[in-house]
């Protein structure tokens, strides 16, 4: 059985270029494989290996004090998720593009799953989900707001141009594992809001611990890695992805003609060039070849 770990912390990391090497290393000695981004403004991360060998890499990563008390969210697959294992540097571990927000001084109040459906069934409250138009799409909390944005940094347009501090004191805000809050909370502070929440632990942490008989959850939630969705008690759920553009796929997308498996889909069909088709058309017949 194989784990899959998913954690991040803001924390005043200036020294993250030094940190890469030594934590790329230790992952490969371990079998470990996934992603680990580093920015100055802390880590975040998906990886997967061993039991031991994730519990190896939790008591490396708490020797460093800065993440003595991280939390991570765990689940199970039968086989590595990632192909290889990534360090890389970013200017931010989650791209927002404001310089002047800084979860690691102020964000929004924390709320706890078990309390999170007694928060968002309040009238005065305004639920605003904060991931991108395909993730809002599969699977979402009923009565939520769709920012409609295409990557996080379209998010504070559309709290200018739909969110006021007079008519909408109260903003409750989720996504997939808590990251994007740390920012999107932070950002609504400094923009003046009052009373501003996030889910803590993000929609994984909420399906892991509601059962599903009380959930406000509704459809699935889009993670990235081999299992493309996942549902209540976090088990795999039932979209595949698109290998053309990455979108996550229903049964009733690849019923569509513009479904051509391991090549296209309705959503990337009509952009697709001769010469990406004969790529993807390439890379099909390789996997097929492998495979045999």
């Amino acid at each position: 059985m194989i784990v899959v770990a998913a954690f991040y912390k803001f924390t005043k990391l200036e020294d993250y270029r030094e940190k890469r090497e030594p934590l790329l290393n230790f992952c490969q000695e371990k079998g470990i494989k996934g992603s680990i981004l580093l920015a100055e403004e802390g880590i975040n991360s998906t990886i997967a290996g061993s039991k031991d060998a994730i519990n190896d890499f939790f008591s490396y990563l708490k020797s460093d004090s800065r993440f003595a008390n991280i939390e991570h969210k765990e689940s199970y697959t039968n086989s590595l998720p990632f192909e290889r294992m990534k360090v890389l540097l970013k200017k931010e571990i989650v791209t927002l593009g404001v310089k002047e927000v800084d979860p690691t001084s102020q964000v929004g109040n924390y709320v706890n799953p078990k309390d999170w459906n007694q928060l968002i069934t309040n009238p005065e409250v305004i639920l605003v989900d904060t991931r991108n138009e395909y993730e809002f799409k599969i699977g979402t909390f009923k009565g939520a707001k769709n920012p409609h944005i295409h990557s996080f940094r379209e998010f504070t347009d559309y709290v200018k141009q739909n969110l006021d501090t007079e008519k909408t004191p109260k903003v409750a805000m989720f996504c997939t594992g808590g990251i994007r809050c740390e920012k999107s909370t932070s950002y609504l502070l400094s923009q003046g809001f009052k009373e501003v929440y996030h889910l803590q632990g993000g929609i994984l942490k909420y399906l892991e611990e509601i059962p599903e008989n009380e959930s406000l959850w509704e459809g699935e939630c889009f993670v990235f890695d081999e299992r493309i969705a996942v549902k209540h008690g976090l088990e795999k759920g039932n979209y595949d992805m698109c290998f053309g553009c990455g979108h996550p796929l229903s049964e009733e997308d690849k019923q569509s003609e513009k479904y051509e498996a391991s090549v296209c889909c309705p959503y990337c069909h009509d952009d697709l060039t001769e010469e990406k088709r004969a790529r993807q058309l390439m890379r099909k017949s390789q996997n097929k070849y492998h495979l045999n």
